[in-house]
C-alpha cells in the first residue's frame, strides 16, 4: 500500500503527514488509443535556425520564433498540418530572402531611429502561403474521412456504457443513440464523430474522476454527481471546452466553426426524454483495505472477517467493549492507518524499519488487540482520513443504534414547545409572571 504523496517533518520527535495518502489503484484498462498523441510527439523545427520542439509545445516554439526572429504567423490555429508548413516555409525561405514572403511590420515608427524594430508577418494574404493552406486542410480533411468512414463500417465495435453499464457491440451508433435516447445525453450524431472510442474514453476519463461533463466541477461521489448533472440540467457537454474540437467533422470541413454549432443542429433532431431520472446509473464499488495488508474486497463483510481470521484483529469487539461511537472508530481506524504507515506499533509505540517488520512484531507480540490509553487515539488529528480513499470507514458504525437520537442530557427528553394556541402561550408564560412581580416591586 504505497503512499502517492507524502510530506512529513519532524518535531519533537514526532512525525507528521501534512497531505492524505491515498491507496494505490487498479490500472485502468485502456479502451482505446489516443490518436492524437503521438502526433503530438511530432518534432517541429523553427523555419530560420535549427530550434525544434514537440508539436504539443507548439506555443513555445510560437514564442521562439517572436522573441528571436521577430517571424509572426497569422491564423496559427486554423494551420491543419503545422509540421509540414512548417517544413514547407523552412525550404522555401532557405531559397530566398524571408521578406520575399513576409509582410513587414515597423513598430515605434513616429520614435527614434534605434528604438524601432522590424517584424515580419507570414500569413494568407500572400497566394503561396493561401494555396498552402488549403492544400494541407484537403489532405486533413481527406484522411479524416477515411477515418470516419473506417468507424462507420466497423461492425466489432464494442463498448459499456458510461450511465448504465449496458454492454453494445457491432456499430457505435447503438451506443450513441442509446446515451441519446435512454439518458438524454447527447455526443452529436453518430456521422458528425470521428476519432469516437477515442472520444468515449476521454468523457469517460471525466467521470471516473467524478467531473461534471457540463460545468466540468468535481464531486465526492458518482451519487452526488449524478444528481448534480440531473437536476442542473448538465448531460451535455461544455461548449466552450476546445479539446472536444478534433471529435467532430465540422471542425475539419469548415475552418473557424465550433463543434457547438453542429451540436445545436443536431439536438434539435433528438428525441428528449422528460421522464429520465437516470436511475439506472451504476457506480463502480469501492474496494476496501485491510489494516494489516494489502487485501481488497468489496464486501466490508468479508474485510472484517478477514482481519479477524487472519490477523486477529476484531473491530466489532473493540466498538462494543470500548462503547466507540462513530468518530471514535473513524479517530481509531486512522490512528492505526498512520502509525502502521509509519512503521511505528500502535500498542507499544516501537519503532521498526519497514511495514513487514512492524506487522510482523504486533502479530507475535500479541499487540493486535491492545490498544494505547485512549486519550492517545482520540485526538481531533484522526478525524483526518490517513488514506483519502479509505474505504473502510465508509462502513463504521454507532454501536449504540439509538445515539444520535440521545442529547447531552442523557436519556433526558427534550419535549418541545406547544405553540398552536400563542395567546394562551403569553398569558400563561412564567415570563409574563416574572415581568408582572418586576413591575409591582419597582
Amino acid at each position: 500500500m504505497a503512499a502517492c504523496m507524502e510530506k512529513k517533518i519532524n518535531s519533537d520527535e514526532q512525525e507528521w503527514i501534512l497531505e492524505p495518502l491515498c491507496f494505490p489503484e487498479q490500472p485502468a484498462t485502456d479502451i482505446g488509443t489516443n490518436s492524437s498523441s503521438h502526433h503530438d510527439m511530432e518534432v517541429v523545427t523553427c523555419v530560420l535556425c535549427s530550434h525544434s520542439a514537440p508539436l504539443s509545445e507548439k506555443d513555445g516554439l510560437l514564442k521562439h520564433l517572436v522573441l528571436e526572429h521577430k517571424l509572426v504567423i497569422a491564423d496559427v490555429k486554423l494551420i491543419a498540418d503545422f509540421p509540414k508548413y512548417m517544413e514547407y516555409w523552412k525550404n522555401r525561405i532557405s531559397e530566398q530572402p524571408i521578406t520575399d514572403f513576409c509582410s513587414v511590420i515597423q513598430t515605434n515608427s513616429q520614435g527614434p531611429v534605434e528604438k524601432q524594430e522590424h517584424y515580419f508577418l507570414l500569413c494568407d494574404v500572400l497566394p503561396e502561403d493561401r494555396v498552402l493552406r488549403e492544400h494541407l486542410q484537403q489532405k486533413r480533411l481527406e484522411e479524416i474521412l477515411e477515418q470516419q468512414q473506417r468507424e462507420r463500417d466497423d461492425d466489432s465495435f464494442q463498448r459499456i456504457c458510461m450511465f448504465c453499464n449496458d454492454e453494445f457491440t457491432g456499430n457505435r451508433s447503438s451506443l450513441l443513440n442509446h446515451m441519446a435516447r435512454d439518458h438524454s445525453f447527447s455526443m452529436g450524431l453518430p456521422d458528425n464523430i470521428v476519432y469516437c472510442v477515442e472520444f468515449l474514453d476521454h468523457l469517460q476519463r471525466k467521470l471516473d474522476n467524478l467531473q461534471c461533463l457540463y460545468c466540468e466541477k468535481t464531486f465526492r461521489d458518482k451519487t452526488t454527481l449524478k444528481d448534480h448533472m440531473r437536476k442542473k440540467q448538465h448531460r451535455r457537454i461544455n461548449g466552450n471546452n476546445s479539446e472536444y474540437d478534433c471529435f467532430y467533422i465540422i471542425n475539419y470541413l469548415e475552418l473557424g466553426k465550433t463543434w457547438e454549432e453542429v451540436q445545436s443542429e443536431d439536438d434539435r433532431e433528438m428525441v428528449e426524454d422528460e421522464d429520465d431520472d437516470w436511475s439506472d446509473w451504476q457506480a463502480h464499488p469501492v474496494c476496501a483495505v485491510c489494516l494489516f495488508c494489502e487485501q481488497q474486497s468489496e464486501s466490508m463483510e468479508k474485510i472484517y472477517t478477514h482481519m479477524e481470521e487472519t490477523h486477529g484483529f476484531d473491530l466489532h469487539k473493540l466498538k462494543t467493549e470500548l462503547d466507540l461511537r462513530f468518530y471514535q472508530q473513524v479517530k481509531l481506524v486512522n490512528y492505526i492507518r498512520r502509525e502502521i504507515h509509519q512503521c511505528r506499533c500502535y500498542g507499544c509505540q516501537e519503532k521498526f524499519g519497514s511495514k513487514p517488520e512492524v506487522i510482523r512484531h504486533v502479530i507475535e507480540a500479541g499487540h493486535v488487540m491492545q490498544l494505547p490509553e485512549t486519550s492517545t487515539w482520540d485526538q481531533p488529528q484522526y478525524y483526518f482520513p490517513t488514506y483519502e480513499n479509505d474505504a473502510l470507514l465508509c462502513a463504521l458504525s454507532d454501536s449504540d443504534s439509538d445515539s444520535e437520537h440521545t442529547g447531552p442530557w442523557g436519556d433526558v427528553p427534550v419535549i418541545a414547545e406547544d405553540i398552536s394556541n400563542l395567546k394562551v402561550l403569553k398569558q400563561t408564560s412564567i415570563l409574563s409572571h416574572l415581568l408582572k412581580n418586576t413591575d409591582s416591586s419597582s
